[in-house]
């Protein structure tokens, strides 16, 4: 839910942020009710106080890495508040690792001043007084999150400015994020068993273990979403439209859908015919073995994308191949394409040249199931997400 814009960035709010309100407006109220004496009420009062508080720490924190990248030219797409923190995304990685670095520990650094800034007031309020025990328990939460976020594992900041450290000494992004990745997968272990230890030991009661246990699960998660991104930019590479998309078919608007499939699949199994090791165009970049043309790459070149036309051969819509499949095959002769397409003004375009980066940040930006791929004015082909996605993570099972 989005709730406003901070420094013109925008500020949404997770629903799971209701169930950390909750946990601690009931834990910590009772708590700070039975220290300071008070009713159960002002207690509750004082638990709403400190999760307000806490909320703009996180905040604050998040602004930290958010104002430091657009410092930097990286644009803000908005910061989200979550029931473990929050998270900043942003439009494009940090062009070096320097900037990287500064982006990455800005949060902590925010963290670390207010926490120094709540001990001092701690030290100077009167014990057993509600601004006493809400500055103490601001300096303990900014200090943990200070310190934690520091660990040296993706996704963690401590991750990012290690992922910058091994990135400047050995020149190559995605090692150094999947090896930043692996650490953060160990972290995630460790926290584990120590949440384990812990409970034992009787220092964690049962109600903290299901939240302690979510973080580690989350860190295991993040860890191995970094190490997959890594793996995929290795691959980008290999991405190029001019091979990936598939061809075109025009058939005009009003065409019963059956007849424009039948019609594409003759022009298929012709072009199939004739020059079938170079139907799509098929060029194989100097990236490796595994950039070598398979049976699905001719499979896909084959495979063409419908475009509705109007009157003047121009194209208007391209049909959506779920739908299409979608209608029953006896309907197929009484149902126009047009049923079954979307206008191309509703499409995202990438142009033909683009490079993988790009591409890759495009599909990030305006998620889509088809893509148009331009030269100039003209439609030269449709990327289908399924297919950047086989190439991108050739092990992966997809549905499709």
């Amino acid at each position: 839910m989005r709730v406003g814009r901070v420094f013109g960035v925008p500020l949404y709010l997770n629903a799971s942020i209701l169930l950390l309100a909750v946990l601690i407006i009931v834990l910590y109220g009772e708590l700070a009710g039975q220290r300071l004496q008070l009713s159960p009420l002002g207690g509750y009062l004082v638990g709403a106080g400190f999760v307000v508080s806490l909320l703009g720490s996180v905040l604050l924190h998040e602004l930290g890495h958010a104002l430091t990248a657009r410092r930097f030219g990286i644009g803000v797409r908005g910061i989200t508040l979550e029931l473990l923190g929050g998270y900043t995304e942003m439009d494009r990685d940090a062009p070096s690792p320097r900037v990287d670095l500064y982006v990455s520990l800005a949060g902590p650094a925010v963290s670390a001043v207010l926490g120094a800034i709540a001990v001092a007031a701690t030290l100077a309020l009167p014990d057993r007084t509600v601004a006493d025990q809400l500055a103490f328990q601001l300096a303990a939460s900014n200090i943990i999150v200070a310190v934690f976020n520091i660990l040296p594992g993706l996704p963690l900041d401590g991750g990012r400015a290690l992922r910058a450290v091994i990135w400047a000494v050995t020149r190559n992004r995605h090692a150094a994020t999947e090896i930043a990745g692996w650490a953060g997968r160990v972290l995630a272990v460790g926290t584990a068993l120590l949440v384990a230890v812990l409970y034992a030991v009787d220092v964690l009661s049962l109600l903290a273990l299901p939240l302690t246990a979510l973080v580690a699960l989350t860190l295991w998660h993040g860890a191995g979403q970094s190490i997959r991104m890594s793996r995929i930019g290795r691959r980008l590479p290999l991405v190029d439209l001019a091979r990936l998309a598939r061809p075109t078919f025009g058939v005009p608007t009003g065409t019963p859908l059956a007849e424009a499939q039948r019609r594409a699949a003759e022009a298929a199994a012709q072009r199939s015919a004739t020059v079938e090791p170079h139907a799509t165009g098929v060029t194989s970049p100097d990236v490796g073995a595994s950039s070598a043309v398979g049976p699905d790459d001719r499979a896909r070149g084959s495979s063409a994308a419908l475009l509705v036309t109007d009157s003047a051969g121009r194209p208007v819509a391209v049909v959506d191949p779920a739908a299409a499949a979608a209608v029953p095959e006896a309907r197929r002769p009484w149902i126009a394409v047009d049923a079954v397409a979307r206008s191309i003004a509703d499409l995202p375009t990438l142009p033909v040249e683009t490079d993988g980066e790009r591409v890759l940040e495009g599909v990030q930006a305006h998620p889509a199931a088809q893509y148009l791929v331009t030269a100039g004015e003209d439609v030269v082909g449709i990327l289908h997400i399924a297919d950047l996605a086989r190439l991108l993570e050739p092990h992966r099972k997809m549905n499709t």
